[in-house]
């Protein structure tokens, strides 16, 4: 099967090329893909979208902006084939939202700061979606999000009505008090409850995270890539220095790991 050869290809290109390849004579791979099968396709090529957007690569995020497209693109083309919806229906719809979402600029209404635009976005958003309390607003929070960013976006939007700590200061005290309740739960071996006091310290960390603003998502992320760093350091001090890594005490690890910090 050819495909007109061309020097610059389109976004609808690309659609094309998705359907040759889903045809009965294209490839066999892409033809028996699902939307389950290739879910965790799409959640790894975001988050190397995201790596490029972190190390500031413009050459690679080109490409992987690419491959997100593919993504929407291929999952759009399944639903078609199922004669639900098509790619030209998803963009129908975005386009048809960012209007509606942004009467100060299709429309009369007047938002002249960014909090103002996300007040109308918020109250837009609820009238479209049908939504009558704000529980319904939290309950329609993906839950298909990663732990930390569910919690800080779920914080967000019930601290947005009122219902939230008054300070930074609030917010550090209830650390301290659900770390005693975790720590209590460990001295009494109450193996039922050390899951769930885990989970509250961590929802209380959040929380301080978002009054300092800052993403507890990429705070978790850089202090793991920064642990992993200094762990490489320690190790290869350890080959230098004919040290065992895996016998030694962690007393003498804990020294290296003080020298390379």
């Amino acid at each position: 099967m050819n495909f007109e050869r061309k020097n610059k290809y389109d976004f609808y290109d690309l659609v094309e090329i998705m359907k040759i390849l889903r045809s009965p004579e294209g490839c066999p791979w892409d033809r028996v893909q699902t939307h389950d099968s290739i879910r965790a396709d799409f959640i790894e090529e975001t988050y190397e979208a995201i790596e490029a957007i972190d190390t500031k690569d413009a050459e690679l995020l080109r490409e992987e902006l690419g491959d997100v497209m593919l993504q929407v693109v291929f999952h759009s083309l399944m639903e078609e084939e199922e004669g639900r919806f098509n790619i030209s229906d998803v963009c129908d719809e975005v386009s048809k939202k960012l209007i509606i979402r942004h009467p100060h600029v299709f429309a009369d209404t007047i938002a002249d700061t960014p909090d103002e635009v996300l007040k109308n976005w918020d109250q837009i958003k609820m009238q479209t979606k049908s939504q009558k309390s704000q529980s319904e607003v939290l309950a329609s929070v993906s839950k298909a999000l990663p732990a930390l960013m569910y919690s800080q976006k779920i914080q967000h939007k019930a601290a947005k009505v009122g219902f939230d700590f008054e300070s930074t200061e609030d917010a550090l005290s209830k650390v301290n008090e659900e770390l005693l309740e975790l720590k209590n739960a460990i001295d009494n071996n109450d193996v039922e409850n050390m899951s769930e006091e885990l989970g509250d310290l961590l929802f209380s960390v959040v929380n301080v995270a978002r009054f300092i603003k800052v993403d507890s998502e990429k705070a978790l992320y850089d202090a793991t890539l920064k642990f992993t760093e200094r762990f490489g350091k320690v190790e290869a001090l350890c080959v230098e220095r004919g040290i065992d890594m895996t016998t030694a005490p962690m007393s003498e690890l804990d020294s290296l790991w003080d020298e390379v910090k």
